[in-house]
């Protein structure tokens, strides 16, 4: 499992952008959870922390791992 922290989310559009992008990363198994109140984001799997915040990055989002 790995957690991030996600930055500039602010609607239902942003979630799903967040949660499309980290689909797409190779290693994914699922996205447990995208939470706008909260700013994380939730991922099962093996794949690349780089990898994931590069996803979101390339949405318009920024992230770290938390």
């Amino acid at each position: 499992m790995t957690k991030l922290i996600v930055e500039g989310m602010n609607c239902g559009h942003c979630v799903k952008a967040v949660t499309e992008a980290l689909e797409g990363v190779s290693g994914v198994e699922s996205v447990a959870e995208v939470s706008l109140e909260t700013g994380a984001a939730v991922v099962q799997g093996e794949a690349d922390v780089a990898a994931l915040i590069a996803a979101i990055e390339e949405k318009g989002f920024a992230a770290k791992a938390a």
